[in-house]
């Protein structure tokens, strides 16, 4: 019989343990200034690549964590209790930038890009059109594959 989420195993409960211990000791004292500059501080974002947080599934052999969406879930949820923005920036690195390589990415493309977002790459997700802001329902634009001719 399966536990219910709300019962974490050893290692999930001292990873969660472990980001909030981080957030109220680095990132608590620090969230007034930033929301008043308007800008995120450069050590608080390499100290989540240190302790792992932007490569949360990244197998180890990329330089990652190499464990599982639920514990991205877990460090999103004890961060945003913080700071929403640190939660942002975890989530979309790991549930949006790093899951879509690790799903549709060449072996090249993980090569190249998943060690550098494991260590020092923070991702990016554009998702805006004019028409619609950031309702992903509402875009317009869309892809088309067109074979290109061979020579």
């Amino acid at each position: 019989m399966a536990l219910p989420l709300t019962h974490l195993n050893d290692e999930e409960q001292l990873f969660q343990e472990s980001v909030a211990s981080f957030c109220q000791s680095k990132l608590a004292p620090h969230v007034a200034e930033m929301d008043e500059k308007g800008a995120f501080r450069k050590d608080i974002l390499k100290a989540f690549f240190e302790l792992g947080l932007m490569g949360i599934e990244i197998p180890e052999n990329y330089g990652g964590s190499g464990t599982n969406f639920f514990m991205s879930i877990l460090a999103v949820e004890e961060l945003s209790a913080v700071d929403a923005s640190a939660g942002v920036i975890v989530d979309v690195q790991n549930t949006l930038v790093n899951n879509a390589l690790l799903r549709w990415g060449t072996v090249q493309q993980k090569n190249i890009y998943l060690p550098r977002l494991a260590s020092e790459w923070v991702g990016a997700y554009a998702l805006s059109e004019a028409s619609s802001g950031s309702d992903a329902f509402s875009l317009q634009t869309r892809a088309e594959y067109v074979a290109a001719p061979i020579d």
